[in-house]
């Protein structure tokens, strides 16, 4: 891994952010510019029936598509996303996998596919990025 991926795992991880504050980490970036990532499930993080809350997993999707987005070397903000719900979420962690669909000059793809401690697959998703300008590693905001 480049020393700018592991910078970038720095301060999404351990900065003042809404990751951490959230329980949401982004465990990988790859090469390919796909990234992984984890929601450690808290109660606050489930609905009234239990069952992990659909903005926690769009948002914990977002926030692993966004950083492989940003792993490009371009700043990026989110035009669009899609979530398809599949199953109840539950358990201890859900895990999130995202995989470039298109890597444009400014526009990115990324397919999110969220699962359980199984590994059943229970949300998958469609994130669009638009390339603003260079990533800046010096000023990510804490």
């Amino acid at each position: 891994m480049t020393d700018s991926y592991n910078k970038i795992l720095e301060r999404i991880n351990h900065s003042n952010s809404f990751g951490p504050a959230n329980h949401m980490y982004v465990t990988r970036l790859g090469e390919d510019h796909s990234a992984e990532g984890v929601l450690e499930v808290q109660p606050t993080s489930l609905n009234p029936l239990g069952m992990v809350h659909g903005g926690a997993l769009v948002t914990l999707a977002d926030s692993v598509c966004g950083t492989a987005a940003f792993s490009t070397g371009r700043t990026c903000v989110t035009l669009d996303c899609s979530m398809q719900y599949l199953a109840p979420a539950k358990g201890a962690r859900i895990f999130c996998t995202a995989t470039p669909k298109k890597l444009g000059r400014t526009v990115q793809v990324y397919d999110a596919a969220l699962t359980d401690e199984t590994g059943r697959l229970v949300a998958s998703g469609t994130y669009t990025f638009f390339a603003v300008g260079p990533a800046d590693l010096d000023h990510i905001d804490n």
